[in-house]
């Protein structure tokens, strides 16, 4: 019988926590993981943020640590809810390295719709399936509440006003910056890693594919060609009809279970994850000990 949704009958108003999972976990997990790394790469071609990113050096001196804080804290509320004391821990976290800095709420309002807009659109043109419209209702209502968590202000309620922002904010506001582009270089570099040594160019090639010219411009990275962009969806449309034809995964999918999350062998704490202002220090024992593995579902 053929896949379908796992979130048939939930209410994408209430249920949107567990829909959310279900897309995230079981049926789209490496789908997700790519469109929402793809969403966190596009946000640093507005120079406000990309330039951010470049002061803080946190991209430069500790771009694997910073690319598995972030991933890992944005996955444990989804895991754990928002209520719960692990996912209070990772949105004080993300909260407290945020109001340090002079963000504005139109650069969170931005930032909070690449999660909702390119992953649906990442999954529309290469996903097993297309998203149900219920499910797209339930992202929405997800990335809203977490925008509630973050303190962000008049956020999108549809979709569509969600993919309008994203568009309208880019065309005003893609730009090269120097900054930015280091930023992007180090982040490309460090995406290369995850692939055998020989794969690693076309890995580059790959990733250069999936950027729209103004992407490639804000960045000064070279345009791949045509024949490279038509390669590159070509095997993500035949990796999607290969995806359809496997039977339902049954285990969920964490993102910190994967290899590619390199800074924390040993488990992590969620209070002493991200970055802390200079002179100050993560919660917690001051003396070095080994952490308890990660447990699934953690």
């Amino acid at each position: 019988m053929a896949k379908r949704s796992r979130s048939i009958g939930l209410d994408p108003d209430v249920d949107f926590l567990d829909v959310a999972r279900n897309l995230t976990l079981y049926e789209f997990p490496w789908d997700t993981l790519q469109a929402l790394s793809l969403a966190l790469f596009r946000t640093y071609a507005v120079p406000s943020v990309g330039a951010l990113l470049d002061r803080t050096a946190a991209f430069e001196t500790a771009t694997q640590k910073r690319y598995d804080d972030t991933a890992i804290l944005l996955e444990v509320p989804l895991i754990d809810g928002f209520d719960s004391p692990r996912g209070k821990a990772a949105l004080r976290r993300i909260n407290q390295m945020h109001h340090r800095y002079d963000i504005s709420n139109d650069d969170m309002r931005y930032v909070l719709s690449t999660f909702v807009v390119v992953p649906r659109r990442w999954i529309g043109d290469f996903g097993w399936r297309d998203l149900t419209d219920l499910e797209v209702r339930a992202v929405v209502a997800y990335y809203r509440e977490l925008g509630r968590h973050l303190g962000i202000r008049d956020i999108p309620t549809t979709y569509d006003e969600f993919a309008r922002l994203m568009d309208d904010y880019e065309a005003t506001h893609f730009a090269y910056d120097e900054g930015a582009a280091r930023v992007a270089a180090s982040t490309l570099g460090l995406l290369t890693t995850f692939y055998p040594r020989p794969l690693r160019p076309a890995i580059g090639v790959i990733s250069r594919a999936l950027m729209e010219p103004e992407l490639l411009a804000a960045f000064g990275l070279r345009e791949p060609g045509r024949l490279a962009r038509r390669l590159t969806r070509m095997l993500l449309k035949l990796r999607a009809r290969y995806v359809a034809l496997l039977p339902a995964r049954r285990r969920p999918f964490h993102v910190a279970d994967m290899r590619r999350i390199r800074s924390y062998p040993d488990g992590y704490v969620v209070e002493e994850m991200g970055t802390f202002e200079k002179g100050t220090f993560a919660p917690g024992c001051p003396v070095p000990h080994v952490r308890p593995p990660v447990q699934e579902g953690a």
